[in-house]
């Protein structure tokens, strides 16, 4: 079932929204999200993200896979369903080579439905492996420097590398897929947009922003690339329910500022939820079972610019989500 839009305002047609769904590591273990990347495929999502997290934002949701051994299991799972990590942080706790050799190694378990989802990740995550949490400003230069590495072993060959903060030695990629892997860079802020509008293949953003997706593309030359968004739902029969689901499951939704990218561990997460009411969640998420609210907020996307949004279901009932996705969601887009 094609899952394109074309929103109808003053007889104008928008372009088309291609619609994903978000695997979320953080909240469902290894086999359950093999099980949910099948469902999507048969329920009609065209490609999903998935998260690449070691912990998950709060106790509560309960799970941390690594995701490489995750994709593989999907790449066997699935046949047409197109997947990305969203995101992997390539800078602190795995170097960019053995990114740049698991990348290829996906790409190569599923022919032309991979793509590599970078950015400059989370101290949450990142801080396991020890050493200090750089500043944006470094992490910016040090995603920099990953995507050159990346790049060189992409091209295949024996290749060297000396950098400001990594180094390579004589390292080769024997196993390499038959076409490029796409790459994509996620941005909040300008200088990442930028970053990403001179070496990606695709912007990734979880906020409409179009000032974002302008400073991307004015970034090449050579064609209009995609854009992807994520929007998190929770669908529940009703309202009330849904925004109880989601202020249990996903408080970090409230968390404002900076935080998300400094705060080291799960509990100091959950400090700061409690700073966070129901009604500060239910604005930045979709809650309940009304389509046109789900519908509004994908079309944000679309009027920014995106041409892809995964939406990310809150919560236990991911078979109620997808039924109504595919009942109500999919068939008016």
């Amino acid at each position: 079932m094609p899952n394109s839009t074309k929103r109808r305002n003053n007889n104008q047609s928008e372009p088309a929204v291609r619609l994903g769904y978000a695997l979320s590591s953080e909240e469902q273990g290894p086999r359950a999200l093999v099980d949910l990347a099948r469902r999507a495929e048969e329920s009609g999502f065209e490609f999903a993200m998935i998260s690449d997290h070691f912990h998950p934002w709060i106790d509560r949701q309960g799970n941390g896979s690594f995701v490489w051994a995750v994709i593989g299991a999907i790449a066997e799972a699935t046949e047409r369903l197109r997947l990305g990590t969203g995101v992997t942080c390539p800078i602190h706790r795995i170097h960019p080579a053995i990114l740049a050799q698991a990348a290829a190694t996906a790409a190569t378990l599923m022919p032309g439905r991979f793509f590599f989802g970078i950015g400059t990740g989370e101290n949450l995550n990142e801080h396991v492996v020890g050493g200090e949490w750089p500043s944006p400003a470094v992490r910016l230069e040090m995603l920099e420097e990953a995507i050159r590495i990346l790049h060189l072993l992409w091209q295949g060959g024996m290749q060297s590398y000396r950098g400001r903060y990594f180094s390579v030695e004589n390292a080769r990629l024997y196993t390499l897929p038959d076409e490029p892997i796409p790459l994509m860079i996620a941005a909040g802020a300008e200088q990442a947009a930028d970053l990403a509008g001179e070496h990606a293949d695709g912007l990734i953003s979880t906020a409409p922003k179009g000032e974002l997706v302008e400073r991307f593309h004015r970034g090449r030359a050579n064609g209009r690339r995609p854009v992807y968004g994520q929007i998190t739902v929770c669908w529940a029969k009703s309202e009330a329910h849904a925004r109880k689901i989601a202020h249990e499951s996903w408080p970090n939704a409230g968390i404002p500022g900076d935080l998300k990218w400094e705060l080291p561990l799960p509990e100091h997460f959950e400090q700061a939820a409690k700073l966070v009411t129901e009604d500060t969640v239910a604005e930045r998420v979709v809650c309940g079972p009304d389509p046109d609210e789900h519908l509004e907020k994908i079309r944000e996307f679309a009027d920014a610019g995106f041409d892809h949004v995964a939406v990310h279901q809150v919560g236990p009932d991911q078979e109620g989500f997808f039924r109504f996705y595919s009942e109500k969601i999919l068939p008016a887009l």
